[in-house]
């Protein structure tokens, strides 16, 4: 009996990816935990494994395709003692072979049988993290006077964000089930609202405040001379960070608390430190066992001060707030075309070489597009460091579902008075960005004070 091998989802929020590479051709033999593909999120390039034994019978989506849809049919083995033709036709995937030839099929089969409900086009807006707000009454869990609309957990939460009454968009899933795609398409053709409470007239459905409607590509083009640009289409990784972006600014309450660490003692530290490290032989020759950076040093100092302050080390849910046990922090670092942010797990109980060690390891990782999802993917905080490149301060965007996070400016010397005396110090500017639902000023304030502790008083980070 013939095996089909789909699009895997490799992480939680995967919706599709890039099938980069296969590892095998067709008539390869295979066998459980054999790497046989390449598969490319927004965030990382990873391997893909056998489950079964059997022969690669016919490749269904051949290697550089764009857009495949998780559990999308992409390869067929054949069992063992099975013919691999018979095998591929038996399984459907000589008809099955031309259809992921582009993205945008779906979407172009799903916009022909889209209603076409109301001329008006529907704004689309955003949800809280977390699901956001619950649907009015009279469209309530899917029901829609009383009759029950079959849709995949996706295409209701993106009906909802849309303002889409689920109920009036034609399902072209199994049974009449609404998909993401239908979904798209309403969106795209003009759906039908979901019946809930009107704003004001002009004003934004989440905050009252006037709508402001974005400019379509063609009013942005008609603004530049033809021929005086070129266009570059935005890859998996650009459209998913500006998608959280999006999200997080238009839903999260932020607040900002700025004060000046000095950091002269954490400095001499540092310096004495990794004049101590051991040598270690390498293929490279004989190197340190470690180098702490400034940034290692700010990663524990974040992860001690939520230690110190527990009730900061949260995530805000509709529901309930969720208090987090160890402090995981996130760092951002950035690679071509975007931006990751690799987790230290439990920062709070490793050393400063330890730390110092991991990150060089993630960094590397990530700027190879070789993280798992789970190195990158929740965390309870983060931190943002532009001071190797002299920015000397600036507020980061809080990244869903962490509640703070610190953007960190340059150390530089400046003037400052000590005992009525002008003297110089080396001063470097933080910025606390917070959710102001779950980390309101006060505490934010006793946060961004506790991390100041530390990290003038650095010696207290090695006991």
């Amino acid at each position: 009996m013939p095996i089909n091998i789909t699009m895997p989802a490799l992480s939680p929020t995967m919706e599709e990816g890039n099938l980069a590479k296969w590892l095998v051709k067709e008539g390869d033999k295979v066998s459980p935990g054999d790497v046989i593909a390449e598969i490319e999120t927004d965030k990382a390039t990873m391997e893909v494994e056998a489950v079964d034994e059997g022969t690669v019978a016919k490749i269904v989506v051949p290697a550089g395709t764009e857009g495949v849809k998780v559990n999308a049919l992409i390869a067929v083995l054949a069992g063992e003692g099975e013919d691999a033709g018979a095998a591929a036709k038996s399984s459907g995937a000589e008809k099955k072979a031309d259809a992921p030839k582009t993205a945008e099929a779906p979407k172009q089969e799903a916009k022909i049988e889209a209603p076409k409900a109301s001329p008006a086009k529907v704004e689309s807006t955003t949800t809280g993290v977390g699901g956001g707000a619950p649907a009015a009454a009279p469209v309530a869990n899917g029901h829609a006077g009383g009759a029950r609309t079959f849709a995949s957990p996706l295409a209701r939460r993106v009906a909802k964000d849309a303002g889409i009454d689920i109920g009036a968009v034609k399902g072209s899933g199994p049974h009449g089930r609404v998909v993401r795609a239908d979904v798209d398409a309403a969106v795209a053709g003009g759906g039908k609202a979901a019946p809930t409470p009107k704003p004001a007239p002009g004003a934004s459905p989440a905050t009252g405040a006037p709508a402001v409607k974005p400019m379509s590509d063609e009013a942005v083009l008609k603004l530049f001379e033809e021929g005086s640009y070129e266009l570059v289409p935005h890859d998996n990784m650009r459209k998913t960070i500006a998608r959280r972006l999006v999200e997080a600014k238009s839903t999260i309450p932020h607040f900002y608390l700025t004060l000046d660490c000095e950091i002269d003692a954490l400095l001499k530290l540092r310096a004495e430190i990794n004049a101590a490290a051991p040598v270690k032989k390498t293929d490279k020759g004989e190197e340190p066992a470690y180098k702490v950076s400034v940034n290692d040093m700010v990663i524990k100092a974040m992860a001690l001060a939520l230690r110190d302050v527990p009730s900061a080390n949260v995530s805000w849910t509709e529901s309930a707030m969720v208090q987090h046990r160890h402090a995981d922090v996130g760092v951002a670092v950035s690679i071509p075309g975007g931006l990751i942010t690799p987790i230290i797990r439990r920062a709070e109980e490793k050393t400063l070489s330890v730390i110092a060690n991991e990150m060089k390891d993630l960094a590397g990782r990530a700027r190879n597009k070789k993280l798992k999802p789970e190195e990158y993917q929740g965390g309870t905080t983060a931190v943002s460091n532009l001071g190797m490149f002299g920015i000397k301060d600036f507020s980061a965007v809080i990244n869903p579902p962490h509640a703070t996070i610190l953007a960190v400016g340059a150390g530089e010397e400046r003037a400052v008075v000590k005992k009525g005396q002008v003297v110089a110090a080396t001063i470097m500017s933080v910025t606390l960005s917070t959710d102001h639902r779950a980390v309101d000023g006060a505490l934010g304030a006793e946060l961004l004070a506790a991390f100041k502790r530390r990290i003038e008083n650095p010696l207290g980070m090695l006991v």
